[in-house]
């Protein structure tokens, strides 16, 4: 089974850095689309960042380009968002979602079926 286990969350100042870790287990695929998305109270999930692992591309919402990384260290099966520059609105719980998906348009679909439990930031 797929299994994303996220960690690195806490509350920070605003302007401070973050970075979070996502460790995946029981998967094998190639190529395969992996991203970090948050949903803050009452709003609608949002894609924050994605690593099209195989094909060496990124993307990223444009409120975060510039302020946030998302790499991986293959070796560790971990993907992390480095997150500076922290601002209020960045508050959120953030979740790490995998699933072997395409690049397309520019962006990996978020049609993801394996996620994460979630870890909280929080941002004052």
């Amino acid at each position: 089974d797929v299994q994303l286990v996220e960690s690195g969350g806490g509350s920070v100042q605003a302007g401070g850095p973050l970075r979070l870790s996502c460790v995946a287990s029981g998967f094998t695929w190639s190529t395969y689309c992996w991203a970090w998305f948050r949903q803050a109270p009452g709003k609608e999930r949002e894609g924050v960042a994605a690593i099209y692992v195989g094909g060496g591309r990124t993307y990223y919402t444009d409120s975060v380009k510039g302020r946030f990384t998302i790499f991986q260290d293959n070796a560790k099966n971990t993907l992390y968002l480095q997150m500076n520059s922290l601002k209020p609105e960045d508050t959120a719980m953030y979740y790490c979602a995998a699933d072997q998906l395409g690049w397309v348009r520019g962006r990996c679909p978020d049609e993801y079926n394996y996620w994460g439990q979630g870890t909280q930031v929080t941002v004052s």
